[in-house]
This record gives C-alpha cells, sequence and structure tokens, in this order.
C-alpha cells in the first residue's frame, strides 16, 4: 500500500466515522445530558481512536477494527496493544468531558435562575395588566343591556311620528 492509498484510506475511514458518529447522536438524542454526553464522548473514542500496526513503517489502524479483528481471526498480535490504546484514550476523553463539564455547571445553574426570574416577572406584569384591565371603569355599561333602551325624547316637543328629531347638516 502506498502512502496515497493510505491517506485514501484514512480519508474514507474518517468520512464514514463521521456518519456513524452522526447516527450515534441520533440515538441517543433522547437521553438525559449527562447520560448522552459521555455516550457522545466513548462513541468518538472508539471511532477515531488510532493504533499502530507496524512500528518499523509508522502504520497506524483504528484501534477498535483492529480488536475485533484481532479477535475474530484468533491473531492476537496486536489487540492489547489496541486495547491499551483505547482505555487510554478514553480515560483522557471523559477526564476533559468531566472538567468541561465542570467548567459549564456554574453557567448553566446561572442561565436557568435567569430564566425563573424572568418567568416571574412575566407572570407578575400579566397578573398586573388583568388587574389593571378588572378595575378599568368603563364608559357604558358592557352587554346586551347597553343598547337595550331607547334614546330620550327631546325636551322642546316633538312634532313627528316617532318623536325624534331629524338632523340635517348645514351646507
Amino acid at each position: 500500500m502506498t502512502d496515497n492509498d493510505y491517506l485514501i484510506a484514512w480519508g474514507l475511514y474518517a468520512f464514514a466515522a463521521l456518519g456513524c458518529l452522526l447516527v450515534w447522536f441520533k440515538l441517543t438524542g433522547w437521553m438525559w445530558r449527562y447520560l448522552r454526553e459521555p455516550l457522545w464522548v466513548i462513541g468518538a473514542v472508539l471511532l477515531f481512536c488510532p493504533t499502530i500496526i507496524d512500528p518499523v513503517k509508522d502504520k497506524y489502524a483504528p484501534a477498535l477494527a483492529i480488536s475485533v479483528l484481532d479477535l475474530a481471526f484468533k491473531v492476537g498480535s496486536n489487540v492489547w496493544r489496541a486495547v491499551l490504546d483505547l482505555a487510554t484514550y478514553g480515560a483522557v476523553g471523559l477526564g476533559l468531558y468531566v472538567i468541561f463539564a465542570l467548567i459549564r455547571l456554574p453557567f448553566l445553574r446561572k442561565k436557568k435562575a435567569r430564566q425563573a426570574h424572568a418567568e416571574a416577572a412575566a407572570a407578575q406584569a400579566a397578573a398586573e395588566q388583568k388587574q389593571a384591565e378588572q378595575d378599568d371603569e368603563p364608559f357604558a355599561a358592557q352587554g346586551p343591556a347597553r343598547y337595550a333602551s331607547q334614546p330620550a325624547a327631546p325636551a322642546n316637543g316633538g312634532s313627528g311620528t316617532s318623536g325624534r328629531y331629524r338632523v340635517e347638516p348645514k351646507l
């Protein structure tokens, strides 16, 4: 295998591993955040951890693939090295995730407190608005009684059958 073929193989593997990682994100998307994110780290470590297969030529291969193939075909020459690489990268990845989660924790608490305060302020404003609408006196009674009575007849007497004067505009 030439160096060019080697790089093409790693490129294809990286593309396929990214696809598998996206599927893994979708499969674990419904879970609780503090269970989902470590599983994402473990999935990334399993997919992207390399192990050396030929120390003389400095050739690497995916550690998960080497472990599975060596165990399936009972070769066993590289399986312990691959498992050691997986464990090392896994410990480093999970350690970095724990540090990230501990740094993120105060920010999440502050955000949650800010949201609770905003919701309480919105509820209080809505209650004050409703109270202001109830306390406001309308100019006329609302409902069917508003239009039930007839207007009063003019005081100077009426000369029509209905007792109302007709208002005409001046031209």
